[in-house]
């Protein structure tokens, strides 16, 4: 009996320390994608980046025809797809497709998380942009039709928020830490294959690209640490 008692108070001490784990790396990445998001900024507003910005640019395209992106014409529609993958339309439809699913099984608070998470971080896309008001690219044509501000990526930002949170979600839902590692690379990797489809096609600069997952990071994290913070009162 004391064996077995030893036993469960070695399991709930390792969760509690895990749950202390996870909010700490959470209140970090909160913090550090907020300050690198900040100097990002503070460098854009000052131009100090403008010059690397269209030198990477215009690395991407063919010197004897600023209208053509490098590669074979697969390659750039193989890019075009992969942008969509950050668009507001794919991403509505999959946070549509994932929040009916919740709803269906009955996780409501895990539904609230999503739709808090890509509703929140799409208005704070949307403020960021009209706050900064920082035009496109104009030294090379776009490959792909633009409508809104340039700083920060709204595809890389969205991308970044809607994959996170997802993966994030999907690890509550495995015990396995390879499999956990597994759903957060897989997240990161899809929001940075946005990131660079947008650079590629000429509708952003790199620095917009990175104030975006900045960006997305940090309202990901912060959706996390608050959905973490409730979760621990509850059980309190």
């Amino acid at each position: 009996m004391q064996h077995r008692m030893l036993h469960y108070g070695r399991l709930a001490l390792g969760w509690i320390r895990e749950q202390d784990a996870k909010l700490i790396l959470a209140a970090l990445m909160t913090a550090s994608s907020m300050f690198l998001f900040i100097e990002i900024a503070d460098e854009v507003v000052e131009r100090d980046t403008q010059t690397l910005d269209e030198k990477i640019i215009m690395a991407l395209r063919e010197p004897n025809d600023l209208s053509n992106p490098i590669g074979p014409i697969w390659v750039e529609e193989a890019v075009r797809d992969l942008s969509a993958l950050g668009s507001h339309t794919v991403l509505t439809l999959f946070v549509g497709f994932v929040l009916a699913f919740l709803i269906l099984i009955k996780r409501r608070k895990a539904a609230l998380f999503v739709m808090g998470a890509a509703a929140g971080g799409a208005l704070l896309s949307h403020w960021l942009k009209i706050f900064f008001a920082r035009p496109r690219p104009d030294i090379v044509s776009h490959a792909t039709h633009i409508m809104t501000y340039s700083f920060p990526s709204g595809h890389s930002m969205l991308s970044a928020i809607v994959y996170l949170t997802l993966g994030a979600l999907m690890t509550e839902l495995v015990s396995r830490k390879r499999l956990k590692s597994y759903f957060l690379i897989s997240a990161m990797f899809i929001s940075f294959l946005v990131g660079l489809s947008r650079i590629y096609l000429g509708v952003h600069y790199p620095s917009d690209v990175m104030a975006g997952w900045c960006a997305g990071l940090f309202w990901a994290a912060l959706i996390t640490l608050i959905a973490r913070l409730n979760a621990l009162r509850s059980k309190n």
